[in-house]
């Protein structure tokens, strides 16, 4: 969601603020804004409505140059998308702030300071904490007592970064509940809420904990933890060259991330060993925890919901353990009961979705055996907060829509199933043959990519529609659920997905010649079910578009398209046949003429409630 810079060097870092920005513009975002102390310690603001390169020619037409520095940009939450309500927020005409989260007491606090005559231009929650430390400063704090003093007053989830033209070479962060890091530099120092802002400059970094405080300068770095005690938290240093973040031969990236698939399917499943499931690849004492599972509850949010709705299917049917899946912020909010033995699983492409960590965080001790993180992101909150970690190996993933994220935590997930079933009597040649899937999914996903033309001509037909019904049975449900949300996401095109036994349940209704039915049909025990089910579809003059194994005998006719899938082992199609759909939601959305890489109101890491 939102993104924050903030920088203190010995040099002019405008343009370090501005790249930060450029490399934070995935996590979607309405408005962005810029503010930099000069020689004079003037406070120089730009703000404007739309993306970072609106930004970029208000820096081009008017200057501002500076050592110290804070930007930011904005997903709305209180307030209407605005140049008005972009960050930074000013107080007093020397403080600058940014926020990324949700301030929940702040219609109390704004009043508070109202009634002590402070004046507010915008309509956020995030202008009052600009006040309050504005307010301590008055009186005589430092900067970092002035934001540890205004932190103590909030209720809510966020990351603070502020600067002060009294203290001109100082930039302070707080953090509670969304991310912040700190980029460690050579007579520089800077923080960012993703190290990705950030890897132009450093390659070495500290990971603030919850409720930590930090003061940066060019030469120093003081770390304030939730008692208001000076700490050391550990420098990591990443060793890998600087991610890839451009896009290469392709038009978007979410194209460019699709067919990275393949790569990145055979690197995570290699975590786990070329030739089986090893137990580490979940961390130390994964076997130790592994022997006492007796039931696995999976909680996520959005496309990693659906691959824990997916993985029920495998370790119910091929491990024979108990599965529970909910959405995160569902799971929350209720009083719940747990079976002995249980393992909490958490499912994230960032690791900083807000609801997935409050659930963990709001596990009762004792609830679970232990936590389990599948997630793509290295040092984020989950993977730090959990027992035992999964990491996936998708590499950046910068379209909001999320594509190899998605395929590769379904492969954690299978490799997971795999190490449970071996503890509950898996046969070995079972366990052979899901390996071996494993190691040939790369080979069938490149196949679908070959059908990436013959998906283009698919597409056309969506683009005079506005509503869409996916179906899907048994394991390929939630594949259809996944293919209905990348369609809304980035083409607009309203789509449901339901299982195909449902559709005479309500669903049907709809069924017209300009509701469209895409039904993943891969061949499997439920096919000649399903074939019923689109015979229901086509009999009500409803046009239906069929990703079918090319062994299943379906075949194009009149209002019914095709498309004939590789033959691949069932375990693995769940992979296969969302690659398909990610193809077709994506020329759906070209040819619309969508942003397909920023759709609107949507954020790629969701960090507040």
């Amino acid at each position: 969601m939102c993104g924050i810079v903030g920088a203190a060097a010995r040099r002019e870092v405008s343009e370090i603020l501005l790249e930060g920005l450029r490399r934070l513009e995935y996590r979607g975002y309405d408005s962005a804004g810029m503010a930099l102390l000069d020689n004079e310690r003037n406070l120089q603001l730009h703000k404007r409505l739309g993306k970072v390169a609106e930004l970029e020619s208000a820096q081009r037409m008017h200057p501002y140059l500076g050592c110290t520095g804070i930007a930011h940009t904005r997903w709305a939450t209180h307030g209407e998308p605005s140049s008005v309500n972009a960050h930074p927020h000013i107080a007093g005409q020397r403080v600058a702030l940014v926020h990324n989260g949700i301030i929940e007491n702040y219609r109390e606090l704004r009043e508070q300071l109202q009634a002590e005559g402070y004046e507010f231009l915008s309509a956020t929650d995030s202008e009052v904490v600009a006040h309050l430390v504005y307010r301590e400063l008055r009186g005589g704090a430092s900067l970092l007592q002035a934001m540890s003093a205004a932190v103590g007053l909030l209720e809510g989830s966020f990351a603070l970064a502020a600067i002060d033209s009294e203290h001109p070479e100082t930039v302070v962060g707080a953090r509670r509940g969304s991310p912040l890091v700190v980029g460690v530099g050579i007579g520089e120092n800077f923080i960012a809420s993703d190290q990705l802002a950030l890897r132009q400059v450093t390659d070495r970094f500290i990971y603030l904990e919850e409720g930590d405080l930090v003061q940066v300068t060019p030469s120093a770095i003081t770390v304030l933890d939730s008692a208001g005690d000076v700490v050391e938290r550990t420098r990591t240093r990443i060793d890998s060259a600087v991610e890839s973040v451009d896009r290469g031969e392709f038009d978007h990236y979410m194209l460019k991330e699709i067919y990275e698939q393949p790569r990145a399917l055979a690197a995570t499943f290699n975590v786990g060993g070329a030739h089986s499931v090893d137990d580490a690849a979940f961390g130390a004492d994964a076997a130790a925890v592994f022997d006492r599972v007796e039931q696995v509850q999976i909680v996520a949010c959005g496309t990693s919901y659906h691959a824990g709705m997916v993985a029920r299917y495998w370790l119910e049917e091929l491990a024979g353990i108990a599965c529970q899946v909910e959405v995160a912020s569902e799971f929350r909010y209720r009083r719940r009961v747990q079976r002995p033995g249980s393992l909490l699983v958490t499912i994230s492409q960032s690791g900083e979705t807000a609801d997935s960590l409050a659930a963990l965080r709001d596990a009762a001790p004792g609830e679970f055996l232990a936590s389990l993180v599948i997630a793509n992101v290295d040092n984020s909150s989950l993977v730090r907060e959990s027992d035992l970690i999964f990491l996936t190996r998708a590499g950046p993933e910068i379209g909001v829509a999320s594509t190899k994220a998605f395929t590769t935590q379904l492969v954690g997930l299978l490799m997971l199933t795999i190490a449970l079933g071996r503890r509950r009597g898996m046969a070995a040649e079972k366990i052979e043959e899901l390996v071996t899937a494993l190691h040939q999914l790369p080979d069938y996903v490149q196949q679908v990519l070959e059908l990436d033309s013959a998906i283009e001509q698919l597409a056309e037909a969506f683009i005079p529609r506005h509503h869409a019904l996916f179906l899907g049975r048994g394991i390929q449900y939630p594949i259809a659920m996944e293919g209905a949300l990348k369609l809304k996401e980035i083409s607009y095109i309203h789509a449901e997905a339901y299982p195909a036994g449902e559709l005479k349940h309500g669903p049907l209704a709809l069924v017209d010649d300009d509701m469209p039915v895409v039904a993943v049909a891969p061949g499997d025990d439920l096919l000649e079910k399903l074939k019923s089910n689109l015979e229901e579809v086509r009999s009500r003059g409803g046009e239906l578009f069929v990703f079918a194994d090319r062994r299943a005998g379906l075949h194009s006719e009149a209002r019914v398209q095709v498309l004939n899938m590789p033959h691949c082992p069932e375990v693995v199609k769940p992979m296969v046949y969302t690659v398909a759909l990610q193809l077709l939601a994506y020329h759906v959305a070209v040819q619309k003429g969508t942003d397909v890489d920023k759709p609107r109101n949507l954020a790629k890491s969701v960090t507040v409630e």
